[in-house]
């Protein structure tokens, strides 16, 4: 498999959707009650189209049923993260560790061992992103951000081989999406009670245009995960973190400094490296 230039288009596509919806998430007044609406958008949009497609292959249910286990996680530290950090902070250091993982443990779970120079483009783009994090910080967020840059390397790996094993990419991602919105939904009303349904209520549609870019980010990356080395996609797609800082400077006023300027090079050669 080779990381071709449509497959590296549309993957950068998702990287701009995935950072919109972070932003939606960071921009509202209660981040915890967001990511539920978030996932809420989400699973309904699954539901609506999950109808019209073939179900995955049976393969990939026991995936399926992982993953939606170990979002529950990604989401309690996403929110916790937000709660105590700033997005241009909190996002890049999320997102910069899970690539790493899944570069590293690509060789033994899907037998894509990478080059030299795809190692090297590898390094520069994983150090770039978390380079944007500059600044004092409270240590909560730094953790929160921490605990999920592992599970995001977790659940692209346990993703990943679901895609492949659904023969249907498209379908393996909608149905987590409705798996998952129905685990963070109960999830999260039994901790907040009727604040959910009426924070949902008041902001239909927010959720809505969150779960939008949430499913449409994610579907694109599966799908890619199905035509690309797993390594270099998840590499690729958390340059959402340029797309982040340019979002958190435009929207929520969040200085754009010039660490973060020489961090976008850094990623850029990397892309470069990676024959983007």
């Amino acid at each position: 498999m080779e990381l071709t230039l449509p497959v590296a288009a549309a993957v950068l596509g998702a990287a701009l959707l995935h950072a919109a919806w972070n932003t939606l998430v960071k921009a509202s007044g209660d981040k915890e009650l967001e990511t539920y609406a978030v996932a809420a958008g989400s699973g309904l949009l699954a539901l609506l189209m999950i109808p019209v497609l073939p179900a995955p292959a049976p393969a990939s249910w026991p995936w399926l049923a992982g993953s939606a286990a170990v979002h529950i996680l990604y989401f309690v530290f996403l929110a916790g993260a937000y709660r105590y950090g700033e997005l241009s902070y909190v996002y890049p250091v999320m997102r910069g560790g899970g690539p790493m993982i899944v570069a590293a443990s690509g060789a033994a779970v899907f037998a894509e061992a990478l080059n030299g120079g795809q190692w090297l483009g590898v390094l520069l783009v994983c150090g770039g992103i978390v380079a944007f994090a500059s600044g004092a910080h409270d240590r909560r967020a730094t953790l929160f951000a921490l605990g999920n840059a592992a599970v995001i390397g977790a659940y692209t790996l346990i993703d990943a081989q679901g895609a492949r094993a659904s023969a249907a990419p498209l379908s393996y991602t909608l149905w987590f999406f409705a798996a998952n919105a129905l685990l963070i939904l109960a999830m999260g009303t039994l901790k907040r009670g009727v604040s959910v349904p009426r924070h949902l209520a008041r902001h239909w549609g927010r959720a809505l245009l969150g779960g939008a870019f949430s499913v449409g980010s994610y579907g694109i990356a599966l799908w890619a995960m199905t035509r690309a080395p797993v390594a270099l996609v998840a590499v690729l797609r958390e340059t959402s973190v340029i797309f982040g800082a340019v979002l958190a400077a435009l929207v929520l006023r969040e200085k754009l400094t010039r660490r973060r300027l020489v961090a976008t090079g850094a990623v850029l050669a990397g892309l470069v490296l990676l024959k983007i």
